[in-house]
């Protein structure tokens, strides 16, 4: 299971101070109420005053973990808090043999001489069923053969692919960025796909690209021995993950060789478009990869802006392992992640043998 956010604060909490966080959220998650230093009180194992167990949740509720939604009122979880737990404290079993044998049987009764439409509508309704929440199923269409793409960055680390098909039809696509990867990256990347890919899928033109690579890297490596061969440079700064640097040398005796000139010109030009052709495979690949089971908590979920509500979400593949959609189910924040969470793993997977 992949989850955002992280795990720092939980970790930062004494033994008590966990076992109290823990069992206010699982009261919210179970009842939706403020939870009270009383009923705490009575629920630790150790002896604990409920003014004791009201300064154990102020220092939570100062760490940004919990909040009070009126004056004199319990405490509830932040999404802070949400995340928290759900990262570091929520355990998550197997999936119960009734809901599994729910699962199966109405999939596979939707599956028997029935459409992929009928199996992907049973997939959402079962899930709605099951969780009281909203089953979602959104389809990618994996040989699609693309007019237009754009990369649009949404957070420090991740971002949307928007795919344009020939056909008029629009994907999008959920992806993480490396850290490091420069904003001026995305744009350039869309700018020479969309002068190449037209009437191509995304591993079309993946392969073309890798092609083209490995066709200058062979043309660097003679155009490199040619110019080292002669003396005019050298290769330098070679260990470890550094890369090669070329030392270019004899200078003076370019003024008189204009070939080799030429030579270093189109070596610079050769590592610029090296360096750029890696950027776009990774984006690629970024692209057409699928992700395990994600759980978006509140305001991070971006997709479809209902801050007040969680999304859980997992891809199913066809036969070959490629993503060909997502199921999940949206709900409230205090959704039961615990079952809900093996449940759309599970119906993931049943989606994908199916359809595979």
């Amino acid at each position: 299971m992949t989850t955002t956010g992280g795990q720092g604060g939980l970790q930062a909490l004494d033994a008590r101070s966990r076992d109290i966080f823990r069992r206010i959220v699982e009261a919210y998650l179970d009842t939706g109420d403020p939870v009270g230093s009383r009923n705490i009180a009575r629920l630790l194992a150790a002896p604990l005053s409920p003014a004791s167990v009201r300064n154990v949740m102020s220092d939570l509720e100062a760490a940004g973990l919990l909040y009070a939604p009126h004056t004199s009122a319990g405490r509830l979880p932040t999404e802070l808090g949400l995340r928290f737990f759900v990262d570091a404290m929520l355990e998550i079993g197997d999936l119960a043999e009734g809901d599994r044998s729910a699962i199966e049987g109405r999939l596979k009764a939707s599956g028997t001489g029935k459409s992929v439409e009928d199996v992907l509508t049973e997939a959402s309704q079962t899930l709605s069923g099951l969780t009281r929440g909203a089953g979602v199923v959104l389809t990618q269409k994996a040989d699609i053969r693309l007019r237009h793409i754009e990369f649009v960055r949404i957070e420090p680390t991740r971002g949307i692919v928007v795919l344009v098909g020939d056909n008029g039809t629009v994907e999008n696509r959920l992806i993480d960025l490396p850290p490091d990867l420069p904003a001026s990256a995305l744009q350039e990347a869309a700018n020479y796909l969309n002068a190449h890919i037209r009437g191509r899928t995304l591993g079309e033109t993946r392969a073309e690209i890798e092609r083209q690579r490995a066709a200058r890297q062979l043309e660097l490596d003679r155009l490199t021995a040619r110019v080292v061969d002669a003396g005019l440079a050298s290769w330098s700064g070679v260990g470890g993950n550094r890369p090669q640097t070329l030392i270019v040398r004899g200078r003076a005796n370019l003024l008189d060789d204009v070939k080799a000139a030429e030579d270093l010109e189109r070596i610079r030009a050769l590592f610029d478009e090296l360096e750029s052709s890696e950027d776009l495979i990774e984006l690629l690949g970024l692209a057409d990869a699928g992700e395990g089971v994600r759980i978006f908590i509140g305001s991070e979920n971006k997709l479809f802006g209902l801050s007040g509500s969680s999304l859980v979400v997992s891809p199913y593949r066809d036969s070959e392992a490629r993503v060909i959609g997502v199921v999940g189910v949206i709900g409230p924040t205090r959704l039961n992640y615990a079952r809900v969470v093996p449940m759309v793993d599970y119906t993931a997977r049943v989606v994908g043998r199916l359809l595979g």
